[in-house]
């Protein structure tokens, strides 16, 4: 055998290794077909419409893909609120359909954002680069980008043609894994470069909800980034939500990390036993009874949580825990007067 064949066999390793740990994670091709989640409460097809829309940012010559989830109401209804959702590596906006198409089933939109530098294109091309093109789409450049995607999103929702039926003022962001930490960015986490802060809050956000925030790799004080959040912040996780991926190892109590470095009112809820994944629309992975049970409960979580910050009904948040505790491995709120 000879030397230079030694080289692309670990390189085919590591890509083979790397693709192994995310689709353990579910952020892998199975990700990217159209799965529904198995025994899962059906969404009534009727009272919402889903909307492809295929822009392309001008100021930065990037495609924007997104899909609108729309709450079907009467004409004379009132403007509803409205979900900004981010996706993790290797995403699209396909992704986390249980979530979205249900929020717009009770009356809230949601606009599922693709992040083209980190979506589902990463799967496919040579398995050679894979490490390479993960390791890309993890730089601070793509993550910039990702705040960027969501505010030139939002920009043009506002102006178009769907405008009227959206509040403007019950704006809130929501992301898995790297969408949580697009999340967070947006709603004020500062991370220092050359001496100055890089301040990326979209000052039109009045809440954020961040599902499996991995840590800001590299920094190593989640408080020095975080506390300059100040809107209400709700945290979903589970105690086997641990991050695989070689060089970006994260275990569930990360998570918890980054819930006690927030500066504004904070919510914890972490579901015993599930995985990094069970957050997505992949059936299975957590556990086969678990997975449904979790989806649900994450669903009413966030509705209760809208509820909560948006419209000071803190009745379905504070019935919650107890609704879920058969599941529930911890529930804690920070920063919140009793």
């Amino acid at each position: 055998m000879s030397n230079c064949s030694d080289p692309a066999r670990r390189r085919l390793a590591q890509a083979l290794g790397a693709a192994l740990a995310l689709g353990a994670l579910g952020v892998g091709p199975a990700q990217a077909r159209d799965i529904e989640p198995a025994s899962l409460p059906p969404v009534d097809p009727d009272r919402y419409q889903a909307i492809d829309l295929d822009l392309t940012d001008p100021a930065r010559a990037r495609a924007v893909p997104q899909r609108l989830y729309l709450p079907v109401v009467a004409s004379d209804a009132a403007s509803v609120p409205l979900l900004l959702f981010s996706h993790g590596m290797g995403g699209s906006r396909r992704g986390y359909r249980y979530l979205g198409s249900w929020l717009a089933s009770q009356g809230v939109a949601a606009l599922h954002v693709q992040h083209v530098g980190s979506d589902r294109e990463l799967w496919f091309g040579n398995p050679f680069g894979l490490v390479g093109r993960l390791q890309d789409a993890a730089q601070e450049r793509e993550a910039v980008a990702r705040v960027h995607d969501v505010r030139f999103a939002l920009d043009q929702l506002l102006a178009g043609e769907w405008a009227a039926r959206l509040d403007a003022r019950r704006i809130v962001a929501c992301g898995h894994s790297y969408g949580a930490n697009t999340t967070l960015l947006l709603a004020g986490a500062r991370v220092q470069r050359g001496g100055q802060a890089l301040d990326l809050r979209e000052p039109r956000l009045r809440a954020a909800i961040a599902i499996s925030a991995p840590p800001f790799y590299g920094e190593a004080d989640p408080a020095a980034i975080l506390s300059a959040v100040q809107l209400p912040t709700l945290h979903i996780t589970a105690t086997e939500d641990v991050i695989p991926i070689p060089g970006y190892r994260s275990p569930a109590s990360d998570r918890v990390e980054v819930f006690e470095a927030m500066g504004g009112p904070a919510w914890l809820a972490m579901f015993q036993g599930g995985s990094h994944s069970i957050f997505t629309d992949r059936v299975g992975t957590g556990g086969l009874a678990l997975n449904p049970q979790v989806k649900a409960a994450t669903r009413e979580l966030v509705l209760a949580f809208l509820a909560n910050v948006l419209d000071g009904q803190p009745g379905a948040l504070q019935r919650w825990p107890a609704q879920w505790q058969a599941i529930l491995a911890q529930w804690q709120v920070s920063g919140v007067a009793a």
